[in-house]
């Protein structure tokens, strides 16, 4: 771990240590892997990236205040990728891809000859949900992209399409317009489902590196990239829970499970049984998505029918960035 960013994070003021933390995070997280040993380096990059995060929830958990104004958020990468793009554009949100996956998106683009003109980490909205991201662009809700149907003011001129079938099937839902709005459920699906199960995470690294390697995933970005520049990005990503300690105080567990069931944020604000906390267990955050009490930083708690191995919606690194690459055929 850094440790000039570590004392980065209890001297800089928020606005500008967000920018900071993600761009270590980045460096981090799409340094090439060999082939072969992903499941390991990520565990690895995991627990590197644990101490920043136990600074962030035990220490400097104030600068979550701030976190929606000071970091570089998804959104408005997105609206100023739109507006400032001449000719056809488009762009794939990968539903809850995360920072884990870009060293296997930058390695098959260099691979298979695409232009990259950038490629950084941003901030999901928070709560780091799908429906908060779709409202951020525009839309009321993801499902209202499917067909063409999707309509936003701050994406002009999008043609919208959203799909959870096999990416080799996607190819024939690309509509012909030179400005598409591509949004895949994949691998937020897969990931709740492989949630259940203790090994899930492993399952999930195997698979996804299959894919984002495959010909399958590539000949539908190459569709995508036809007459268009590509942003391949996320509305959030994903914490591998499985590897937070579990809360052992009764009475901090108890208030969790109470409030959040086997979840990462509720709406509303938080109750007082969780408030009083030092260091806090949430964190009451208001914007324009509502009031949401949200779980911070790295923990779990024994829930009735077994709390989540992979999970989304609180206050983690990993939960709240994405990446954003910005590609085109050569």
């Amino acid at each position: 771990m850094d440790q000039a960013l570590l004392d980065d994070v209890l001297s800089l003021p928020a606005k500008d240590l967000w920018p900071r933390v993600f761009d270590w995070a980045w460096t981090l997280w799409s340094t090439p892997m060999a082939d072969g040993g992903e499941y390991s380096k990520l565990v690895e990059r995991e627990r590197s990236i644990a101490p920043l995060d136990n600074l962030l929830s035990g220490s400097a958990w104030e600068l979550w205040d701030a976190f929606g104004t000071a970091a570089p958020k998804t959104s408005a990468a997105v609206q100023h990728f739109w507006q400032t793009t001449a000719g056809g554009k488009a762009v794939l949100v990968l539903d809850a891809l995360s920072l884990r996956e870009a060293a296997w998106l930058l390695e098959q683009a260099e691979a298979r000859g695409f232009q990259l003109h950038g490629a950084r980490a941003t901030a999901s909205e928070i709560p780091p949900n799908t429906t908060p991201f779709a409202k951020a662009l525009g839309f009321s809700q993801r499902s209202v992209l499917a067909h063409g149907a999707g309509s936003s003011s701050v994406l002009p001129g999008a043609q919208t399409e959203t799909s959870d079938l096999p990416f080799a099937d996607c190819k024939a839902l690309v509509p012909t317009h030179p400005d598409v709005f591509f949004w895949h459920h994949w691998p937020d699906e897969r990931m709740h489902k492989l949630a259940e199960h203790s090994g899930g995470y492993r399952t999930l690294v195997k698979e996804s590196a299959e894919l984002l390697r495959s010909d399958d995933f590539w000949g539908f970005v190459e569709t995508l990239t036809t007459g268009r520049r590509l942003v391949i990005t996320s509305d959030h990503g994903y914490a591998n829970v499985a590897m937070f300690p579990d809360v052992e105080h009764k009475a901090q567990a108890q208030a969790l499970k109470t409030t959040f069931k086997s979840g990462r944020n509720a709406s509303g604000d938080t109750p007082p049984d969780l408030a009083h906390w030092v260091p806090p267990l949430t964190r009451q955050l208001s914007n324009e998505h509502g009031d949401w009490s949200l779980v911070l930083g790295r923990k779990k708690w024994k829930s009735q029918g077994g709390y989540p191995t992979l999970a989304h919606g609180g206050l983690s690194l990993l939960e709240v960035a994405v990446p954003f690459i910005e590609l085109s055929r050569v």
